[in-house]
Order: structure tokens, then C-alpha cells, then sequence
């Protein structure tokens, strides 16, 4: 489940032109309040950016779907083909302490493509719609992935899916993986969704009530799985709060112009 903070415009043009901020103290100038009108991208130019960036078109069943062609998949194939360098590397050479070779995974527009979920929704989150979405179990793949993530398992690196889903979600979430292409385990050991209502003992955020940030759960999980013999060689996430508080050698960034999520 994903809960969205939301400044579409602003946001979405920052990251189409590659001006994302890293973090929350680096995202003030990005929020500070505008003098003019000047200063605020118009929503409609922002969506047609959007939409040219991923070469979006319905297609036969009336699903937009991005093309394979556009600058989105040139952008996220440079990415995955620097992650596969990488983690290759890290399997061919493991490292001395015993610990095991991991990658961890984000699934929305990471692992999953919900392009077709945004564009229907003119960019913005409502809870029951993209519920409805995640139950369709419709999402494609984000280009070359399943090829990423299926060379790391055959190479001997255990893959972990770590998501802001909730736990309510987790079948139809994992069946979407597998007809996605991900041909890897998507059970409950290799498979974290946040479960608010009875969280792990591993986060201590989670209890009495439930107070943990983004980067608090990812970064907690990603301890977890380190603590259980794992050596996480490569992290990759659409969003930057994926991607922080550390446990992981290398972190990779995937493009995703659509939503900011803090």
C-alpha cells in the first residue's frame, strides 16, 4: 500500500529533467512556497512529458502500456546493465566472512510497471483503485528486469522483494511476479510487504503501534536479512527512501518520474 505525498507537477517535472532531490533535507528548495505562477510547471505539459518520456499507447485491451523503445527503457536498461556488471562481480567473488550473496527489490515501478494504474488515474493515488489494481495482477514487468533478477539467481545470488504493499496484498502481488517473468521464489522468506497490524519483532518501530518511516522499515527489513546470513550485494528501488539507510554495498536508482514517495 502506498501512501503518497504528493506535489504531482512539481515533482514529476523535477524528475523527468533529472532534478530529483536525495533525501528530505535536500528537498526543501523543492517545496518552498512559489512567488509567481511563473514558477509552478503547468500539469497538463508535465503529463505529455510523462507520456512522450515513456512512450505510453493503449493497447488492444485499452491498457496504456510504455514502450520498449522509449527513453524510459534506453534509461533503465544503462541502470540494469550496471547492476548486472556488479552483481556478477559480487557472486564470482564472495566475500571471506561466509555470508551469502543477495539482492533486494522494491516492486512498484521497480519490479512492476504501474504506468498503465497512474495513467488512468491522471498521476494521483487513491487507495481503492490501486487496490484494485494490485488485484488484477495485470502489471508488466519494468523492462529487462525479470532478465536482471533471473541472471542474479542462476549466478547463486538469493533475491529479496521488499515492498510498501501491504500485507493484505502479498498473493496477487506475488502471482503478478511470476506471470511477470520473475522466476524466483515470491514466498513469505524472500517476499516483505508491511504488515501494520502484526509487525515483525525484527522492527522495533512497528510496536506498540506502528511509527516507522520508509526508510525505517526498508532499512530495518534489510538488517533483518542481513542477520540471516546475507550479504545484500545490490538494492534497487524507484524511490530514494528505497534506497536509504544503508545495509546494501550498492544502491541503484530507477527512474520513475510518476509519484514521490517520502
Amino acid at each position: 500500500m502506498r501512501t503518497v505525498t504528493k506535489t504531482a507537477a512539481t515533482v514529476a517535472a523535477l524528475a523527468v529533467t533529472g532534478a530529483a532531490f536525495y533525501g528530505a533535507g535536500a528537498a526543501t528548495a523543492g517545496n518552498s512556497t512559489p512567488k509567481s505562477d511563473k514558477e509552478i510547471p503547468n500539469i497538463t505539459k508535465v503529463e505529455e512529458k510523462i507520456n512522450a518520456y515513456y512512450g505510453g499507447a493503449p493497447d488492444s485491451t485499452g491498457a496504456y502500456q510504455a514502450s520498449s523503445t522509449s527513453n524510459y527503457a534506453k534509461q533503465v536498461a544503462a541502470i540494469e546493465a550496471r547492476a548486472k556488471r556488479q552483481i556478477a562481480h559480487a557472486a564470482e567473488h564472495p566475500g571471506r566472512d561466509g555470508r551469502k550473496p543477495a539482492i533486494v527489490l522494491d516492486v512498484d515501478d521497480t519490479t512492476l510497471l504501474t504506468y498503465d494504474y497512474e495513467k488512468k488515474n491522471g498521476f494521483a493515488y487513491n487507495a481503492t483503485a490501486f487496490n484494485a489494481y494490485v488485484q488484477s495482477a495485470q502489471s508488466i514487468a519494468v523492462f529487462g528486469m525479470p532478465d536482471l533478477v533471473n541472471f542474479a539467481a542462476k549466478k547463486g545470488v538469493t533475491v529479496f522483494f521488499l515492498t510498501g504493499r501491504d500485507v493484505s496484498q502479498r498473493d496477487a502481488s506475488a502471482t503478478n511476479l511470476t506471470k511477470a517473468g520473475y522466476a524466483v521464489p515470491v514466498d513469505s522468506a524472500h517476499f516483505f510487504l508491511k504488515d501494520k497490524t502484526n509487525p515483525p519483532a525484527y522492527l522495533s518501530c512497528g510496536k506498540p503501534t506502528w511509527t516507522c518511516s520508509t526508510v525505517d522499515y526498508k532499512a530495518g527489513t534489510r538488517q533483518h536479512i542481513e542477520s540471516l546470513g546475507y550479504r545484500i550485494v545490490a538494492n534497487l528501488g524507484d524511490q530514494y527512501t528505497d534506497l536509504a539507510g544503508g545495509h546494501a554495498d550498492k544502491t541503484y536508482k530507477i527512474p520513475n518520474p510518476m509519484y514521490f514517495l517520502p
